[in-house]
């Protein structure tokens, strides 16, 4: 009686623990439809004056600014396409506070050209830098020929430390390239799978413990 007692603890730890999970997936579930929700409406709105201070993720933006062509950083990139190119980034002074503006896509064989620029003014749109990935090349900043905008690199490169927010432009300018890219809030939303995962998982639980307790009892 004793061990019965003790498996049907046990099996009632793990199905509560189960729903537990699938709850908290669901809350996290809200949690993302709400920020996704709040991005795609920063996105649809009037650009606002920009400084240079208090950046946020997804905000949409004007601005003045000084555009450094020194040190333009052509960043390996793929077009909405599929095809493979660079994004054209330039430091660029924001009432002396130092950003990088990604200005757009160019194809990969247009590398050899100048992509200087006059402009001073901009919209764009402020986003987190992506976080470092160890399974991308090492940049060869030799060669100009980037993989990720490593902090190290950076400073090694331009001799000067950024903003963690870096610029999408989306200003029109003169020419096809470099093209403006889409920014969109595509971030990746599979509470709802997950909580039905481990929903699941307590209900088959439950259900085999009927099962043997319907048998053996």
């Amino acid at each position: 009686m004793k061990n019965k007692l003790s498996f049907s603890l046990f099996v009632y730890f793990f199905i509560l623990v189960f729903l537990a999970l699938g709850t908290w997936q669901i809350i996290r579930l809200n949690w993302k439809l709400e920020l996704i929700n709040s991005i795609e409406q920063s996105l649809k709105s009037e650009p606002i004056e920009f400084n240079g201070s208090n950046p946020t993720n997804f905000k949409k933006i004007k601005f003045e600014g000084i555009l450094d062509n020194s040190k333009i950083i052509y960043l390996y990139s793929l077009s909405e396409k599929g095809e493979p190119g660079f994004d054209i980034v330039n430091p660029i002074s924001i009432n002396n506070k130092s950003y990088l503006i990604n200005r757009g896509w160019i194809p990969r064989d247009f590398k050899s050209k100048k992509y200087f620029s006059d402009e001073s003014k901009f919209e764009g749109i402020l986003k987190l830098k992506s976080k470092f990935n160890y399974f991308k090349p090492d940049n060869d900043i030799n060669k100009n020929y980037w993989f990720t905008l490593k902090d190290e690199d950076l400073l090694n490169y331009t001799g000067k430390q950024f903003s963690p927010f870096i610029i999408n432009n989306i200003s029109k300018q003169e020419g096809i390239y470099p093209k403006p890219k889409q920014v969109g809030a595509n971030i990746s939303n599979n509470h709802l799978k997950y909580a039905l995962t481990w929903f699941s998982l307590a209900v088959s639980i439950f259900l085999i413990y009927l099962y043997f307790r319907k048998k053996n009892y």
